[in-house]
């Protein structure tokens, strides 16, 4: 075998190999709400870019996350068109493994990662050299934090208190 036929069947195979974990999905036991994308993506990334600013009881951060969760739509749907679209096709590649792969240099699921390795992924996008990675890091977690503080509930975090205006009733 010379080394022209050796390359050649190494980058066949990987190429093999990449497809074929592409299409391999595994069923996971994740309810996917087709009427609201990216929520479970969001929800994975949220309490990696909140740091602790989540409730520590179930009941009170599962309503906390879905209350962010729906801001996060919100938010998301009055971005201009070229942004939404940009931030839509960062989603999709992070739900993707081919794009997780390109992105992350690791085709494991995000649902399969822990928040320690999350938090590192993104901490290595905060300091990459690549603008591409910056960007990704600084959209997810702006959007994250501007729509979790949108929330009137979750401005007592910050020692906020809505100011009275005299003759308007909140």
């Amino acid at each position: 075998m010379n080394r022209r036929k050796f390359l050649l069947t190494a980058l066949g195979g990987t190429a093999a190999l990449a497809l074929g974990v592409s299409l391999y999905q595994p069923q996971l036991d994740v309810e996917d709400d087709g009427d609201k994308p990216h929520r479970i993506l969001f929800s994975l990334l949220m309490p990696v870019l909140l740091e602790g600013a989540l409730p520590e009881m179930a009941v009170p951060r599962e309503a906390a996350v879905n209350r962010t969760l729906d801001a996060i739509e919100a938010t998301i749907s009055v971005l201009p068109t070229s942004q939404r679209d940009e931030l839509e096709q960062l989603l999709d590649l992070l739900e993707n493994r081919l794009g997780l792969l390109l992105l992350t240099g690791n085709m494991t699921p995000l649902l399969l990662r822990s928040p320690a390795e999350l938090a590192s992924q993104l901490e290595s996008w905060r300091q990459s050299g690549l603008a591409l990675l910056n960007q990704a890091y600084l959209g997810l977690r702006e959007l994250v934090l501007a729509s979790f503080y949108s929330c009137p509930e979750h401005w007592t975090l910050l020692n906020y208190a809505k100011p009275e205006l005299p003759g308007i009733k909140s």
